[in-house]
């Protein structure tokens, strides 16, 4: 308690006073109140309005002494400061006070900050941040116990409850961007292993990852697992299908699982990396297989349907294929996953 005292006494001559504050913000904290009451409990104690405002979503809160939502500002702050989360700033708290701040003032917003950071840390949204790989890989790791794991996903600013969902990315962005544009308003942490970016979210959108970025989702279910699958799903993904669900993938999933020798001794993969030295070809290729219609793949492509008619033909005969036979098409689209899979 003595150095508690020493470090707030700059704040105010009256030591006893700013500690009555902390401990005012420690019984809040306590009782886990959520932002709302902590405004309101603020402005109560300090007299006047209490505002926050979170970056994350752009929300803010100004309660008034009598514990309604305050009347629009006439007062500018009278004073503020920034709320911080993992060394990053992630809003604002402030005092609207007619004249100048009075004593305690200070140590206010300094304790509401604090607190807003623990609620923000503990139930969302926070914004993207960056987080420690050794914690990350904790929760994704076959090995971790669960106490290990939920120690981590606390660290990390999870709730403890939340159904996590892993990504795996490959990108040229900074993966901060990335996560913060798929998951915007919650939490969301990024780190980057080896030769791939993870996010691990609470909910992602699929539909507003950037261009030029290849990502396999997981499912929301063990983190261990979720890595696991995103992991596997990313190898399926193409400049056709950048972002793939692992439940899309359903049978093709068990592709993943075959033998890389195998895989490369099969006759028609080894025909599809003999045709991928021609990039038309497999272009070609791969439009038809995607959509299983000559018209259609010569669309996609920009060509004449006849154009891409005579050069199937010719992929056909190398190939050794039919590729106007339902089977036949099924074997090229298989052999075509299969090379994708190798990563040549």
């Amino acid at each position: 308690m003595e150095a508690l005292a020493a470090r707030l006494s700059h704040l105010d001559p009256d030591v006893e006073g700013a500690i009555r504050v902390v401990m005012f913000y420690d019984t809040l904290m306590r009782r886990r109140v959520d932002l709302p009451a902590l405004a309101r409990a603020t402005a109560g104690l300090a007299e006047c309005v209490a505002g926050i405002r979170l970056h994350s979503t752009g929300r803010t809160l100004r309660m008034a002494p009598d514990g309604r939502e305050a009347a629009p500002a006439s007062t500018p702050p009278s004073i503020s400061l920034a709320i911080t989360l993992d060394d990053e700033e992630i809003g604002t708290v402030w005092l609207e006070r007619e004249g100048a701040p009075v004593a305690l003032d200070e140590a206010v917003l300094d304790r509401l900050a604090i607190a807003v950071a623990t609620v923000v840390e503990r139930y969302g949204p926070a914004r993207t941040t960056m987080a420690d790989p050794a914690l990350v890989e904790l929760v994704i790791s076959s090995a971790s116990d669960d106490a290990a794991r939920n120690r981590a996903l606390r660290l990390l600013g999870f709730p403890a409850d939340a159904p996590i969902r892993v990504v795996a990315v490959r990108s040229g962005l900074p993966l901060e961007k990335v996560g913060s544009l798929i998951c915007p308003g919650r939490p969301v942490k990024a780190a980057s292993l080896s030769d791939v970016g993870i996010i691990l979210a609470t909910a992602v959108d699929a539909e507003r990852f950037p261009e030029d970025v290849r990502a396999g989702i997981g499912e929301a279910e063990c983190p261990h697992r979720s890595w696991q699958d995103a992991r596997t799903a990313l190898r399926f993904t193409t400049a056709r299908r950048p972002v793939i669900h692992h439940g899309e993938l359903g049978a093709l999933a068990l592709l993943a699982r075959i033998p890389e020798e195998d895989s490369r001794a099969n006759v028609d993969v080894v025909a599809i990396s003999e045709l991928a030295a021609d990039p038309e070809d497999l272009r070609t290729l791969d439009a038809y297989c995607a959509t299983g219609s000559v018209r259609q793949a010569a669309d996609s492509l920009h060509l004449h349907h006849s154009s891409v008619a005579r050069r199937l033909t010719q992929i056909g005969r190398c190939l050794g294929i039919d590729l106007t036979d339902p089977l036949g098409l099924t074997r090229a689209r298989l052999a075509l996953t299969a090379w994708r899979l190798l990563g040549d």
